[in-house]
């Protein structure tokens, strides 16, 4: 209770003393391009082969000869968008920007560039941390949106290429009983995961002490809690939406 209250403070000094907004707006882009752009590569790699390993993985549990292959681009499409785009994305992202940001904001903290930055008359916390939760809500969903279309092609291609189902049976399946709130809930996920990744991180790194050893334990501890608070907001979204 006592770091979750903490956390809430931190979170209302962020607005507390804004910067300009042109000044919040450059930062959200600089900070946009660190998140998003870098981070292409590896959501495609794994969004990919996700989307061939449930292709793979559900033709070798159709079994019965009653169920028409076609199930099998109806599963892929469906796991894809309500599950593993936004979550299996926002778990590797956790991984990849929630250590980064805290690795950043620990190593400026114990360096004293945060302390300068207040010196200066700026609210450190409003300048270093409200574009990195900004911009991560404005590109975890992008990602995940690319996340689904790299999956479905993926599982498209594992089947097709292996023999499992043929390219008419699976783009028949994709096609069926498509619900198109599926997709708006995905994104309503991104932006959840997105704000929690980056602001726990973000909390993580600012409040760093002590030397080097120190900031790696921020790394790992905001990679922790980030993925946990994901799981639970998972559930609670799962669990409010659908």
């Amino acid at each position: 209770m006592q770091h979750f209250g903490k956390y809430l403070i931190f979170m209302k000094s962020l607005f507390a003393r804004a910067e300009s907004s042109k000044v919040i707006f450059n930062r959200t882009i600089d900070e946009a391009i660190l998140i998003g752009i870098n981070s292409i590569f590896i959501v495609a790699i794994v969004s990919t082969f996700i989307g061939a390993v449930t292709c793979v993985q559900t033709s070798y549990n159709l079994v019965n000869a009653l169920i028409p292959r076609s199930t099998i681009g109806y599963m892929v499409r469906e796991m894809t968008i309500l599950e593993l785009a936004p979550t299996i994305t926002s778990i590797v992202l956790a991984g990849k920007v929630g250590s980064n940001i805290a690795g950043g904001l620990g190593t400026m903290q114990i360096t004293e560039q945060v302390d300068a930055l207040e010196v200066m008359g700026i609210n450190s916390a409003s300048y270093l941390v409200l574009p990195k939760i900004v911009a991560a809500m404005l590109v975890f969903p992008m990602l995940v949106i690319i996340s689904m279309f790299l999956s479905i092609a993926g599982g498209y291609l594992a089947g097709t290429i292996t023999g499992e189902i043929t390219a008419q049976e699976y783009i028949t399946g994709i096609r069926d009983d498509f619900i198109p709130y599926n997709v708006v809930f995905a994104l309503i996920k991104a932006e959840v995961f997105a704000f929690l990744i980056a602001s726990i991180s973000s909390f993580r790194g600012y409040y760093t002490s002590g030397g080097a050893l120190e900031v790696g334990a921020a790394s790992t501890t905001a990679v922790t809690n980030s993925v946990i608070a994901v799981l639970i907001a998972d559930f609670v979204c799962a669990q409010l939406l659908l």
